[in-house]
């Protein structure tokens, strides 16, 4: 049922019995949640494969700010992750094993075959941060045409990052 109908009929309820009103506010704000986590779910999500999702998920949320997304984790009787979902901003990446739908890393595959453009709202400081969480920087900042502002960096198995930063570009 869509939230306004809830209210109308929540409305009609209460003239009726009190404890209606309390009962229908309640479905009412569980339906405005699970419409609200509905409509933030993205239409794509990038997965990326990995040997070690624990020690990927720990890099990549403390050198690029990553949050992981913690009703995602799936974890095998073992204690393995399996695949996970880590979020930036509005944007959502998923975290897979090794082999899963023959995806490979970098790290075991030998090559990179993509890598991920995230913007941030701090160039310089995303950069500092990842320098001090160890991760190795590719390509460090410099400013690009049309006022873009980037560095690229790979995380803990060779995945390539491009972090970058849109700035106004100066009138001639």
């Amino acid at each position: 049922m869509k939230p306004m109908d809830l209210v109308k009929k929540v409305r009609r309820e209460a003239t009726f019995e009190r404890a209606a009103l309390d009962r229908g506010k309640a479905v009412l704000m569980a339906a405005i949640r699970q419409e609200a986590e509905r409509q933030r779910r993205p239409t794509i999500v990038p997965q990326l494969p990995y040997e070690d999702i624990r020690a990927a998920l720990e890099f990549l949320e403390r050198a690029f700010g990553f949050r992981e997304i913690p009703t995602s984790r799936r974890v095998s009787e073992t204690g393995m992750i399996g695949h996970t979902m880590v979020e930036f901003g509005d944007g959502v990446i998923g975290l897979g094993t090794q082999g899963a739908h023959g995806a490979r890393s970098p790290q075991s595959g030998g090559i990179a075959s993509q890598y991920i453009s995230v913007r941030v709202d701090d160039v310089d400081a995303h950069y500092q941060r990842a320098l001090a969480a160890g991760a190795r920087i590719a390509s460090g900042l410099r400013d690009h045409s049309r006022g873009v502002r980037a560095y690229e960096a790979l995380d803990v198995e060779g995945h390539r990052w491009r972090f970058l930063q849109q700035r106004e570009v100066p009138s001639p």
